[in-house]
């Protein structure tokens, strides 16, 4: 497959993830690297969403969250399991919409444009691996159609990559 992504944008989110996820899936590779696949991914999300301004991925090592491949703007490198959208939803182990990120308790501002984020856990059977993060410059960017297409390219991610094994150094 070509690493060219096809997508109309003029869809609604339900129909863009409908033209995107198929073409994660065929991205993902298990043959290459967790880094690899995980970049492709990032890109692939921030391309195919407008409403998008920063995607990555944190990577869970000793209570703590590094950050992993992403696409926008800098970010925090290192959040504590707990802290944040971030740390709250890998200590949960659940996903996380922030309308509205000012009026989470605690959030951590890496972008100070960001007004709405979703994170997603990276589940496996021992725990977390990580969170895929999403933000967005406009409040209420994400819903549930947002949570349930995310939690299955998580899911997929986990599965065909093995993120139970695998390590940050």
């Amino acid at each position: 497959m070509s690493e060219e992504l096809v997508i109309n944008k003029s869809l609604n989110d339900g129909e863009i993830y409908s033209q995107l996820v198929p073409q994660i899936t065929v991205l993902i590779n298990p043959d290459e690297p967790v880094i690899t696949n995980l970049s492709n991914v990032t890109a692939a999300l921030k391309q195919a969403f407008n409403k998008i301004s920063w995607a990555g991925f944190y990577l869970l090592k000793d209570d703590k969250l590094f950050l992993g491949p992403f696409q926008g703007n800098t970010a925090c490198t290192i959040i504590e399991l707990g802290k944040g959208v971030c740390g709250t939803s890998a200590k949960n182990c659940e996903t996380i919409i922030v309308e509205n990120v000012d009026k989470f308790p605690g959030h951590i501002a890496c972008d100070s444009g960001s007004k709405s984020e979703i994170v997603i856990p990276l589940k496996t059977n021992s725990g977390v691996a990580g969170v895929l993060d999403l933000d967005s410059y406009e409040y209420s960017s994400f819903n549930d159609t947002d949570k349930i297409h995310l939690e299955n390219i998580c899911k997929l991610l986990v599965e065909k990559l093995d993120l139970a094994n695998f390590e940050i150094r």
